[in-house]
């Protein structure tokens, strides 16, 4: 399924059944919408229909920016309009499909019923709390290494990716990542390059410039789960998080999981999912 968005088009996976209610999965880096196939087999049996788009920069999608948050939330508001033009949708962002899923939700409150992020606190929150997470700045190395133009896209590809193996081994510490699933990530994410990096280059030059634009409080309830163990971004970061929604928030740490918590527990995630999303 092909989806019209700015300046170009967004592939979405569509994990069934037809007739399901739809639900927008949107990954983030390093990853592809196959990383939701454990949640919608799962969500698919209690009925609902998993939408999965491939982000901007990451093909078959488009690889043309822009790459700012705004644009990436109104992608996902584009695919709620295609899939659901009559009815709000509900959402799941990880990653940077999560910093996606809080701008779209501020931005545009009515086109979603219900929203549950992985991984990422709200980034207003993140941005208080870094000076109270210095270990924070350690994890972080990639974002100021994927600044170095040329470099960052060697590094990527030399040895057919291997370095995507290392972030997600980091990030998910005890956890190995089926293979079958990193070979697909580093065949999409080198077919890509430069334009996955692009988001981290442009959240960076807006930082530095003074032109990032804080993301609004959102009203669409939302659910944040993270994981205990997670290595790219500190669950610490969270904290204070209620105060960037002004409906019904929830935060939920998950014990002895790492940063891609829906495919080491998809059965924990996709219960969370369900008692959220029926409330």
């Amino acid at each position: 399924m092909r989806v019209a968005a700015a300046g170009g088009e967004l592939e979405v996976v569509d994990h069934g059944p037809a007739a399901g209610r739809p639900l927008i999965c949107l990954h983030g880096f390093p990853d592809v919408p196959a990383t939701f196939a454990p949640l919608a087999r799962l969500l698919g049996a209690a009925g609902w229909r998993v939408l999965a788009p491939y982000l901007r920069g990451y093909a078959p999608s488009t690889l043309s920016g822009p790459f700012d948050t705004d644009t990436l939330a109104s992608d996902l508001v584009a695919v709620a309009d295609a899939v659901s033009p009559g009815a709000p949708v509900h959402v799941i962002g990880h990653d940077w499909g999560a910093l996606a899923t809080y701008a779209a939700c501020a931005a545009r409150p009515e086109r979603f019923a219900r929203a549950i992020t992985l991984a990422v606190p709200h980034p207003s929150a993140m941005l208080q709390n870094v000076p109270r997470e210095p270990a924070q700045l350690g994890r972080s190395w990639y974002m100021l290494f994927f600044q170095l133009p040329l470099a960052a896209e060697w590094a990527l590809r030399r040895r057919d990716g291997r370095l995507l193996d290392r972030l997600w081994r980091d990030w998910s510490p005890g956890w190995a990542a089926p293979e079958v699933h990193l070979a697909e990530v580093r065949r999409t994410i080198l077919a890509s390059l430069p334009a996955p990096l692009e988001p981290y280059r442009v959240m960076f030059q807006a930082f530095l410039g003074g032109r990032a634009a804080p993301v609004g409080r959102s009203s669409v309830p939302t659910l944040s789960l993270h994981g205990a163990r997670d290595r790219c971004v500190g669950a610490g970061l969270g904290a204070g998080e209620d105060r960037w929604f002004s409906g019904e928030h929830r935060r939920e740490v998950i014990p002895d999981v790492g940063h891609f918590l829906h495919l080491e527990r998809p059965a924990v995630v996709t219960n969370r999912a369900l008692s959220w999303f029926s409330a």
